[in-house]
């Protein structure tokens, strides 16, 4: 795993490009703000969230301002957290050309999280990252928070796998609650468990050889064994479980290497067993920090 501590300015960068995610999906608005309240009930999240990320990109204030709260919360720690010194910061974005492609979409009650690759992101630190991206929607469908990670992309790992390839279509969309309850067992026994418990919730949980992206690790149960120990993965708590169908998000807490990090795992289950993972790994920083809201917080 490729564990890279960016300097302040270049994770600024980072999470102002994330706006241009889904430009393609955004329209201006021209209603008043009890208008557009309303108009926003009726779209679902997915098409909230679109919008104002495309009134991003085009770095239209005022519709962001209409489908965005004025106290837009931010867990980016290096991004000002509030809608203005959001749009404040916009310029940036122009100024280094970096967009991203979304790969993946899901929406989980009020949270929407996206899978997206970043092109021409030098000023982050290399040509091309990967990053996780969640946003909550409130009540009135506006958009409320944000937390993302990020990590260099690399090349395909030992089963030529990418970070971001694989399976997106969704479905089994009655087996949602299930699937998050699978999850949520499955990270229960690795932080408190035995290693004969780990052994066997691992291969209760994940099909013999399922489809692993990390780049540390190829194909099946015994190579994500293998890689834990290589790379020092320790998970301390696990933050949140969202998931739409036959996909599952988890945020969680731990260490890599004893360097605090945060961990997003993607799961794609088929009749309950995982069949295909992918991750970002993140260091949690420490200082130049931008808010106190930290990375979590859910």
């Amino acid at each position: 795993m490729i564990f890279q501590k960016t300097k302040p300015m270049r994770r600024v960068l980072t999470a102002i490009a994330l706006t241009g995610i889904l430009a393609s999906c955004g329209t201006a608005q021209t209603n008043s703000p009890s208008e557009v309240n309303s108009n926003n009930n009726k779209r679902n999240n997915k098409e909230i969230v679109g919008t104002f990320l495309g009134a991003v990109a085009k770095q239209d204030a005022e519709t962001m301002r209409k489908f965005a709260n004025a106290d837009y919360i931010q867990h980016n720690p290096f991004v000002p957290t509030g809608l203005e010194p959001f749009i404040q910061l916009l310029p940036i974005l122009k100024e280094h050309g970096t967009y991203a492609e979304n790969v993946r979409m899901f929406q989980d009650g009020n949270y929407v999280f996206m899978h997206n690759i970043w092109k021409n992101a030098k000023p982050f630190g290399a040509d091309e990252m990967v990053a996780f991206d969640v946003i909550r929607v409130d009540e009135n469908g506006k958009v409320a928070e944000h937390w993302d990670a990020m990590m260099v992309q690399t090349q395909p790992n030992a089963s030529g796998r990418t970070l971001t390839d694989g399976a997106i279509e969704i479905s089994d969309l009655y087996k949602t609650e299930e699937n998050k309850a699978t999850i949520k067992a499955l990270w229960a026994i690795l932080i408190n468990g035995s290693q004969e418990e780990v052994g066997e919730i691992a291969m209760k949980t994940f099909i013999p050889n399922y489809k692993q992206h990390n780049p540390n690790a190829g194909d099946g149960v015994q190579a994500l064994f293998k890689a834990f120990g290589e790379q020092q993965w320790k998970i301390k708590k696990l933050h949140k479980v969202i998931g739409e169908g036959n996909f599952v998000l988890s945020i969680s807490e731990g260490s890599v290497k004893d360097k605090p990090a945060v961990f997003y795992d993607l799961f794609r289950l088929e009749n309950g067993k995982v069949a295909e993972h992918w991750d970002v790994i993140q260091e949690i920083p420490t200082e130049g920090l931008a808010h106190n809201n930290g990375m979590f917080g859910f």
